[in-house]
């Protein structure tokens, strides 16, 4: 439970920290509130020669709106992104997930950005990233590029982010009117990782449904757009029953792996039932939360 000896570098700027990557190549880790890393570290699944931290570099961290956009620097905690009322007002689907991750202690070292980029599928945030649309701002030594949450997911805990780049930003889209939205997420014990998550946002007119988006957590090795669902959603009234039936696509196009947790048949089960749920308590038409049997 002791890790590898390495480096440890702590830069005062974005310039330094991408120039200690780069030099110290494919042996450097960027540490930031360290929730995933260092247990890898203490197990030695991980062994990074060099570890960059990036906890204290001025403009990773806070909450701010620019336009119809929230941008939620890199390092920003996730008890301050629970607790920030731009966050509450504008975005409640993040803050509803954020508050599912591990717990308070957790969530007091732990950052948004770091959660992204470990890309762990098992991990709430990727699924409401992508749900959200969100934009990832990545800097490296020849400047920014923003990529697409659904883009960013590359395969199991790979993102398309390069070995000299940090993690910035992430720009979230403020959504107009008309907008419910909820996180519903399975787990056999509290503070564990979800076995099935499910981020919906749903959005009405009266009594229809005009526009949604069905991000799925732990359901293949990138978190998964629902795009089966989302389709069958449209024009369907929240009160005949057609959310239930768009929901038994759930399952469609997704990989889940099976595990101690949950073989990939349960799974398929949990994201249909997680995703009937989701979407009605994000349409305001379910209240308490309910048990969820195998079946």
């Amino acid at each position: 439970m002791i890790p590898a000896p390495f480096d440890y570098l702590r830069p005062a700027t974005r310039a330094e920290a991408i120039a200690a990557l780069r030099d110290r190549g494919e042996d450097a880790k960027v540490l930031a509130g360290g929730q995933s890393l260092i247990p890898l570290l203490r197990l030695r699944l991980a062994a990074p020669t060099a570890l960059v931290d990036i906890s204290r570099i001025e403009g990773l961290r806070g909450v701010h709106r620019a336009g119809d956009t929230l941008v939620i620097g890199a390092a920003t905690s996730h008890d301050e992104v629970l607790r920030h009322p731009l966050v509450t007002e504008h975005c409640p689907l993040l803050a509803q997930a954020v508050g599912t991750v591990a717990d308070p202690a957790v969530r007091h070292r732990g950052t948004l950005g770091g959660a992204l980029a470990h890309a762990d599928p098992a991990g709430d945030l990727p699924a409401v990233a992508v749900a959200l649309e969100a934009q990832l701002v990545l800097a490296g030594p020849a400047g920014e590029r923003t990529v697409p949450a659904g883009e960013f997911f590359v395969d199991y805990l790979e993102t398309v982010l390069q070995q000299d780049e940090l993690l910035t930003e992430i720009r979230v889209p403020v959504p107009g009117t008309g907008w419910g939205t909820h996180y519903e997420k399975f787990h056999r014990v509290a503070q564990a990782w979800a076995i099935v998550g499910v981020a919906a946002l749903i959005r009405r007119d009266g009594d229809t449904i005009t526009d949604a988006r069905i991000g799925l957590t732990n359901m293949g090795p990138t978190p998964v757009r629902a795009r089966a669902v989302e389709q069958a959603l449209l024009g369907t009234s929240v009160h005949n029953g057609g959310i239930a039936a768009a929901a038994e696509y759930a399952a469609e196009g997704t990989a889940p792996t099976g595990d101690l947790a949950a073989q990939p048949d349960y799974r398929r089960h949990l994201a249909r039932v997680l995703t009937r749920r989701a979407v009605e308590r994000a349409a305001g038409t379910r209240g308490t939360a309910e048990p969820v049997t195998a079946g």
